[in-house]
């Protein structure tokens, strides 16, 4: 690496001000084949140290998406260096890996599940993929043989069954009341399927939430014998209108919390320009229709371009919402311009509300961080907060995110920088 390349690396790393460092890329042009990561998990691992699960690359969608995985023994401070679990070193050197997160069993054992492009093609190779897992016995230092977990074939999927599924699970799974594993996910409608919009612009390829549950995870089965319940399914799932075409639902990225009435709360994103949100009364099975989330009842709907807006609870129980704080028409580009919309990434507390409408209400949105809209990488991407992960080990709350799909880093959320939040009563 020479002088010129660690000196921009170490001037763009310190952009957003990050507290914790988990990984650097070794060059910014792409040589190296590893200045894309995303899709940053950070969570316990079964010994106490954290874990980390990420999707790298040369940069999203070069053809060479792998899954790696990293661990910490120092509460973040440092980290080892990571192993690839599955997936191409390079572009061409097999078929791509994408989007893989954790599961862990009573006993320990670490299952990775993934998105495992197969072939052929039906929205993209990111998304059309099996449900592939591995797994750890030795707390991440030798794996197994990757598997494929049975996948229920939805109304929404490919009439031919040699063409996968498009799907994409976002954030870290949660235990459920009865203590198994329940996340939610995005599903794209299949090219075969799916309504044709009005106008072809950029996100406008339909798309729902669903839910699924893991039944059987603390048993240690074999991948191929995982059993999954599937809930806001077919014809239940979860739609949001797309803004320029009412009949077209545009919602992914769910994100999910439990309020203290056992309730679970949903944000997702979509092509409105806000936030919207849904909840379930028994524990993920049914859930009621989605709708913009206010900042209280009857306030203003929190702004949103087509980018994730996480909701995390913090330590004291209280939430926490990331989001990017505009419609989508940032310094007057396009709703659809994810290249230039989703910065400076905004935080929101969120404080539980027994008895009112939308049960989580919300302080104004605060600048969390961001990177000064300077591009970086093959990707020259400056999205900043999205595809992340939170932790609050022993009190201490850490927001974990790629920073321009490249950088790896952790950022504390102090209790100084929410000491001037307050939520409406």
């Amino acid at each position: 690496m020479t002088d010129d390349v660690q000196a921009i690396l170490q001037r763009e790393l310190r952009r957003s001000q990050p507290d914790t460092i988990v990984y650097v890329p070794k060059s910014i042009d792409g040589s190296t084949f590893d200045t894309g990561n995303e899709h940053f998990l950070v969570t316990d691992a079964p010994d106490g140290a954290l874990m980390a699960v990420w999707t790298q690359s040369t940069r999203e969608g070069a053809g060479d998406h792998r899954i790696m995985f990293s661990r910490s023994e120092d509460e973040g401070v440092t980290w080892a260096s990571p192993t690839r679990l599955v997936g191409p070193r390079w572009p061409g050197d097999g078929k791509i890996a994408s989007w893989g997160y954790p599961l862990v069993s009573k006993s320990g054992r670490i299952y990775v599940v993934y998105n495992q492009y197969q072939g052929p093609v039906d929205i993209s190779n990111q998304f059309t993929g099996t449900m592939d897992c591995i797994y750890s016995d030795d707390l991440g230092r030798t794996w197994s043989a990757p598997a494929t977990i049975p996948m229920k074939r939805s109304p929404h999927d490919h009439w031919d069954p040699e063409v996968a599924s498009n799907w994409i699970v976002w954030q870290l799974p949660m235990r459920d009341l009865k203590g198994r594993w329940f996340v939610g996910f995005t599903r794209w409608l299949s090219m075969a399927v799916r309504r044709v919009p009005r106008t072809q612009k950029t996100w406008t390829a339909e798309s729902v939430v669903e839910f699924m549950r893991y039944e059987n995870i603390d048993d240690d089965p074999a991948p191929e014998k995982i059993e999954i319940s599937w809930y806001a399914w077919g014809d239940r799932a979860l739609r949001v209108p797309h803004n320029d075409d009412s009949l077209l639902s545009v919602a992914q990225e769910p994100s999910i919390v439990r309020l203290p009435d056992q309730r679970l709360f949903c944000t997702m994103r979509t092509m409105t320009g806000y936030i919207w949100y849904s909840l379930s009364a028994d524990d993920g099975e049914t859930w009621h229709s989605p709708r913009p989330l206010l900042r209280k009842d009857h306030g203003l709907p929190i702004l949103q371009p087509i980018f994730g807006c996480p909701i995390y609870q913090l330590a004291d129980g209280r939430y926490l919402l990331i989001h990017h704080n505009n419609d989508g028409r940032l310094n007057g580009c396009e709703p659809e311009d994810s290249r230039v919309n989703r910065r400076p990434c905004f935080a929101a507390l969120g404080e539980y509300r027994p008895g009112a409408d939308q049960p989580i209400w919300f302080s104004q949105s605060k600048q969390l961080m961001d990177n000064d809209n300077v591009r970086l990488g093959p990707r020259q991407g400056i999205d900043i907060g999205g595809y992340t992960s939170f932790t609050t080990r022993g009190g201490n709350n850490v927001f974990w995110h790629p920073e321009r799909k490249f950088f790896l880093l952790g950022k504390k959320i102090t209790p100084e920088f929410l000491a001037d939040l307050i939520v409406p009563e």
